[in-house]
Order: structure tokens, then C-alpha cells, then sequence
């Protein structure tokens, strides 16, 4: 992630005076990462954690999101598949093992499974957009809105309603 913010304050030269994106108060820093081509976006207010591939148990009779659980310097943390959340097909072996970005609802724990970690970046709010109408309605339900990034569409996910699960 640091080299991310050094990539993003290293950016074009500013006029004297004007405000560097990172401390735009009219931008919102999110956490990109890519799940199954798709990429994403988490306010990076929520993220607790980045971590690498993890052991993770299998929790029996728990919903087909929840891909288990992992110990995060002794606490238990439940594991959510993105992919499956998304309804999305499973990982490939060749795709290699998940990346966990680790987020907090109601002092729990949750581990949101990604194939791929990116970069922070600053986005202008007024920049997004609100979902189109053409995003399937699974992705719709947990998007809080999409944001142009070139020639793809970063779509922001709402945390809150991606552990609305049941």
C-alpha cells in the first residue's frame, strides 16, 4: 500500500496552494482488488488488514460464502469468498490462492477473499457514478456506486452489504 500513496503523491506537478488528492476532502481513498477480472473497490476506512494467502478451516453447516475461518495473531476471523459471494465461478488452481483484506463490522472480524490486491487510491466523489443498469443485480445489491478508471469500471463495494449474507 505505501507504494501506492508514493506512486499517488508523486504524481504531476501541483500549482502553489493547490491540495494534493490524497488530502482532498472532496475524494474517498479506496483499496482496489480484482475478483475474477472485476475490478474493485473498499473504502480504505475499512480495511484493518492486507494479508497474503492464509490457512483457512473449513466451518461445517455454514453458508456457501463463508469459505471458513483463519487466525489473525490469535483471533478467529471469519473467511468470506467474494467469488462466491458474487456468484461468480469457484478459483482456478492456476489462479493461485486468495489474498484476505480485512475488515471490521460489530467489533468481529471478517476476511474478504480476492484474487488480487491493488493499489489505495483517492477518488473524486464526484466522479462516481451510481450503478448502471446493466450491472448484474447480484453485483447491484452490493455496489454503492462505480467509478471510471480508463477503459474499466471500478465498481465500489459497500462492506456492510457484502456480510449481509443469508
Amino acid at each position: 500500500m505505501q507504494q501506492a500513496m508514493t506512486g499517488a503523491a508523486a504524481g504531476t506537478a501541483k500549482p502553489p496552494g493547490a491540495a494534493s488528492p490524497l488530502g482532498d476532502a472532496t475524494a474517498e481513498s479506496y483499496l482496489t482488488l480484482t475478483v475474477a477480472d472485476q475490478l474493485c473497490g473498499v473504502p480504505v476506512l475499512a480495511v484493518r488488514d492486507v494479508l497474503g494467502a492464509q490457512t483457512i478451516t473449513r466451518i461445517p453447516l455454514a453458508p456457501p460464502e463463508v469459505a471458513g475461518s483463519l487466525n489473525l495473531r490469535g483471533r478467529i476471523v471469519t473467511a468470506i469468498d467474494l467469488r462466491r459471494r458474487l456468484g461468480l465461478p469457484p478459483r482456478k488452481p492456476e489462479d493461485g490462492q486468495a489474498m484476505s483484506v480485512v475488515v471490521e463490522r460489530d467489533n468481529e472480524l471478517y476476511s474478504l477473499l480476492a484474487d488480487q490486491v491493488g493499489d489505495v487510491l483517492p477518488l473524486p466523489r464526484a466522479d462516481r457514478a451510481p450503478n448502471p443498469p446493466t450491472l448484474d443485480p447480484m453485483w447491484r445489491e452490493v455496489s454503492g456506486g462505480v467509478h471510471r478508471m480508463g477503459e474499466r469500471l471500478l465498481i465500489l463495494l459497500d462492506v456492510e452489504r457484502i456480510l449481509a449474507i443469508g
